[in-house]
C-alpha cells in the first residue's frame, strides 16, 4: 500500500476543539477535541474517502495523482491502496 501526502488546513474551534479539512481531498472534513485527536479522524476520513473513489470507479483528486495544487497548513500521510 503507497502513501501520499495530503495538505490540511486546521484551526481552532470557538467552542474549543479543532476542524480540519483540505483541498487536496474535497469532502475530508473532521473535528477533534485535540490537534492529535483531529489529525486521526482526518486520516480515518481521507483513506475511507479514497477506498470509496476506487470502488465506485471514480478518479482521484488531483493533489493524489501527482498534479499539484496551493499551499496549506500542515502534511497528513495517507495509506492508498
Amino acid at each position: 500500500m503507497a502513501e501520499k501526502i495530503i495538505k490540511l488546513q486546521m484551526e481552532p474551534l470557538n467552542e474549543g476543539g479543532y476542524l480540519a479539512t483540505s483541498d487536496d481531498l474535497p469532502g475530508l472534513v473532521a473535528q477533534g477535541r485535540t490537534v492529535a485527536e483531529t489529525l486521526e479522524i482526518a486520516q480515518d476520513v481521507a483513506r475511507k474517502l479514497i477506498e470509496s473513489y476506487i470502488e465506485h470507479g471514480d478518479p482521484l483528486p488531483p493533489s493524489l495523482r501527482g498534479i499539484p495544487l496551493p499551499r496549506f497548513d500542515l502534511d497528513l500521510p495517507v495509506a492508498v491502496p
